[in-house]
């Protein structure tokens, strides 16, 4: 039996740093690095939601709107937006914080698909 859930009861928050490993040669952070850590957090999000392991089933409209700076922390949050038999969409979004400058920019936001196994 299937317990209803709420969305707000996926949500998950994650930070990360961008070190030097992390970024290309003009010092920000790679895109494949930050989709990376765009799917953890929304993996997370769709495994709370479903209780079940879960695997990407599609990546849409990631956008990178801001470039992400050496140094910067790297606020991911993400959540259940509809959820189906099997099947959920994630919305995640991306902030960057300059802490030193304290400035704060929403970067990205995408939204992943999901299917529970």
């Amino acid at each position: 039996m299937s317990v209803k859930k709420f969305a707000k009861e996926s949500a998950v928050i994650m930070t990360e740093m961008v070190l030097p490993n992390d970024t290309n040669t003009l010092n920000n952070l790679m895109g494949g690095k930050l989709m990376h850590w765009m799917d953890v957090v929304a993996a997370i999000a769709a495994q709370k939601h479903s209780n079940s392991i879960v695997v990407t089933a599609s990546a849409d409209n990631i956008s990178f709107q801001q470039p992400i700076a050496l140094g910067n922390v790297v606020t991911l949050k993400a959540q259940v937006t509809r959820a189906f038999k099997s099947s959920m969409e994630v919305i995640i979004e991306v902030i960057a914080e300059d802490i030193p400058a304290n400035k704060k920019i929403i970067t990205n936001r995408a939204f992943f698909t999901f299917v529970a196994v």
